[in-house]
């Protein structure tokens, strides 16, 4: 049985919230379903790693790239995406002929998955799930964490519809699905637009593979939280992907770091608009042109708060460097060739910290 409100405020020194929320699968949203009124201690993150809405002034003309793709056939088009990712790392996308009902049914889907009970989510769990392709978790990596990050999540890894039929969770799954399936076009031509930038001429079978052969869809819930000046939603890092496709609801709480300094820009919701940013892997294999950049999560201290992402990547088995046709013109490599799991595994096995994980990929 949960502990109530009461039970906690008079044993507050002998409750183990990490055992609630991790082990038991309670997550934070069974923290604040309780009502609390002060974040535990396992939540406060150091000053350095805190940032809320007032530390940061929204200038127009510093907010990241947003993109028309209502004629993909313009060139224009083409120079925009490849501009934004040298230069930002991040931009959205409007226009792109993904109906709006595919994005409130998946939002929706993401709240009633986090509205069932701890016992039901947590047969989803890294203990008890059927597959690793999926997992419900919260915060990032617990074991490694000196803070938690005030998150629960879905992680869907993506084989086949069959496997997806048969293990995704059913309050969710139709509409992870059909999210996931309206936008490979969308990806397929972002992913040509960024590979005519470097002078790639044509996506084959092999190239395919190694730039979107895999993807995991996550479901994202914050739940309000009670000192969100305390802590974070997630904190500072770049993702491990090629292309991540990100669905914001309409809270915000995204904050990318600008390229060049320190200041973080809030990446503000667009009704109808994607989020898309560079990841990892395409920066290793652009050889450093297309740019992963930091970006972070606050807490909300209003509002319930939800995000879709798709993580377009690698196949684990794939090996990622320096493409050849960046290096033609006698570039210098900046990036060894990897293994994308060995990649992954160091990622997932440390807390978030900045941008720290492509230094494993550096010669």
């Amino acid at each position: 049985m949960a502990p109530t409100l009461a039970t906690i405020s008079i044993n507050s020194n002998t409750w183990d919230v990490k055992n609630f929320v991790v082990n038991e699968g309670h997550g934070v949203k069974g923290l604040a379903d309780m009502g609390i009124q002060t974040l535990p201690k396992q939540y406060i993150q150091p000053l350095e790693e805190r940032i809320t809405s007032s530390d940061v002034v929204v200038d127009e003309e510093q907010c990241i790239p947003v993109i028309d793709l209502s004629n993909w056939n313009d060139t224009k088009v083409d120079n925009m995406i490849c501009n934004a990712a040298e230069k930002w790392g991040f931009f959205q996308i409007v226009n792109h002929g993904i109906p709006i009902k595919v994005f409130e049914n998946v939002k929706d889907a993401t709240h009633r998955f986090f509205a069932l009970s701890a016992q039901e989510k947590n047969k989803y769990s890294k203990d008890y799930s059927c597959t690793n392709n999926v997992r419900f978790g919260t915060s990032f990596t617990p074991q490694a964490e000196k803070a938690l990050e005030w998150k629960d999540y879905l992680s869907l890894f993506y084989v086949s519809d069959e496997e997806a039929s048969a293990l995704w969770p059913p309050a969710c799954r139709d509409e992870a699905l059909e999210f996931m399936k309206k936008t490979e076009l969308v990806i397929k031509r972002l992913m040509e637009s960024l590979m005519k930038g470097l002078n790639v001429k044509e996506i084959d079978e092999d190239r395919e593979s190694l730039l979107m052969g895999s993807k995991r869809i996550n479901l994202n819930y914050y739940p309000k939280c009670p000192n969100p000046e305390l802590t974070v939603g997630v904190g500072r890092h770049s993702d491990v992907s090629t292309l991540t496709i990100l669905l914001q609801d309409n809270i915000g709480g995204l904050y990318v770091k600008k390229l060049g300094n320190e200041t973080w820009l809030p990446v503000p919701p667009i009704s109808g608009a994607l989020v898309i940013n560079i990841g990892d892997a395409l920066q290793i294999l652009s050889n450093g042109r297309y740019k992963s950049i930091e970006h972070r999560v606050i807490a909300n201290g209003s509002n319930n708060r939800v995000s879709v992402p798709i993580f377009v990547n690698p196949k684990p088995n794939d090996v990622i460097g320096p493409l050849q046709e960046v290096l033609e013109s006698g570039e210098k490599a900046v990036y060894k060739q990897v293994l994308y799991s060995d990649y992954v595994k160091h990622f997932f096995r440390k807390a978030h910290d900045g941008k720290d994980t492509v230094d494993f990929a550096k010669i």
